[in-house]
């Protein structure tokens, strides 16, 4: 994907965020926002998302990558743990179900990746730490907001795809899923049907 497919697809994924936060209640602040919009827009490309250069490891397992990142010199740490970091939030938000029946799960990356993000605050004080702080101390509501975005277009571009998530949804319990098939239509609101 070259530079212009990304770009174009920022304001795309800008406005997913700013309906997906407005219908979960998280207030991020702006910054922090456009950065998920450029961070969505870059790992539209799977080969961004899996890339395997030097030190970020395509496939290497999180902790390994974690701890490499430990022992590496400051500029390369901050480096390959907000990779650690995006990595872990795209997965733990777009791969949610998948994860959930792994043997790693979802928590694994919601910790590694909130771990990681906070270490990048530290590291970077002030500026774009403050960033990373708040991606960090919100990582898991911010997991469910990408959730639902994908839930969202899995559910809208078929009834397989509207199945798909209604099973997520059965399995799991999830009040994303769950708000994803209501505003769908697939559910009633909790509660019942309006008067």
């Amino acid at each position: 994907m070259d530079a212009l497919a990304v770009k174009t697809l920022k304001p795309f994924f800008k406005e997913l965020l700013d309906q997906a936060l407005g219908a979960t209640g998280l207030d991020v602040t702006e910054v922090t926002e456009f950065y998920l919009a450029n961070l969505l827009a870059e790992f539209a490309a799977a080969d961004r998302l899996f890339a395997s250069e030097e030190g970020q490891g395509g496939d290497e397992p999180l902790a390994l990558l974690y701890h490499r990142a430990l022992a590496a010199e400051r500029e390369e740490r901050i480096r390959m743990l907000r990779r650690l970091g995006d990595v872990s939030l795209y997965k733990a938000g777009f791969f949610a179900g998948a994860l959930r029946s792994s043997v790693v799960g979802q928590g694994y990356y919601i910790q590694i990746g909130g771990t990681a993000y906070g270490q990048v605050a530290q590291l970077t004080r002030g500026g774009f730490g403050e960033v990373y702080a708040e991606l960090g101390l919100k990582f898991r509501p911010l997991t469910e907001v990408l959730e639902g975005i994908a839930a969202r277009s899995t559910a809208r571009s078929s009834a397989q795809g509207a199945l798909a998530v209604y099973g997520s949804w059965r399995r799991t319990g999830s009040d994303t899923l769950e708000a994803v098939l209501v505003d769908a239509g697939l559910l009633p609101p909790r509660g019942g049907l309006p008067h």
